[in-house]
């Protein structure tokens, strides 16, 4: 511009502020119309392509909130085994100790009814 001023400022413009239309183009209407095409597919195609990556990552996140709720599943269903397995750990305990307890009484016992009646025979 001329004078340094804006075009909302006011001032005086003269031909050389604004250039021509058809200085610089050397494409006809035609070209132009092409290259605008051109511009409109490869935004339609990446368009298309924005909303694939969307709507996959949405799958994705679906997908991520079933696993996530599998795993939840998983470790409640592990801590419960884990509770019914110390419970069976500890009955099989007390059930080999009782086992134990009694072959120990068992064989006291039979200790008992072969020393006793021999140290009987054996005062008289």
């Amino acid at each position: 511009m001329s004078n340094n001023l804006s075009y909302g400022q006011g001032g005086h413009y003269s031909s050389q502020d604004v250039t021509p239309s058809n200085t610089n183009q050397n494409f006809d209407g035609s070209a132009q119309g092409g290259k605008i095409k051109t511009i409109q597919d490869d935004l339609a195609a990446a368009t298309e392509i924005s909303r694939h990556n969307l709507n996959s990552m949405k799958d994705r996140g679906e997908n991520l909130d079933g696993l996530q709720d599998k795993t939840s599943n998983l470790a409640d269903s592990s801590q419960q085994f884990r509770r019914g397995a110390n419970r069976v750990r500890k009955q099989m305990w007390w059930k080999d100790m009782k086992m134990r307890m009694c072959l120990i009484v068992g064989i006291i016992i039979l200790l008992l009814v072969i020393i006793i009646p021999s140290v009987v025979a054996t005062r008289h």
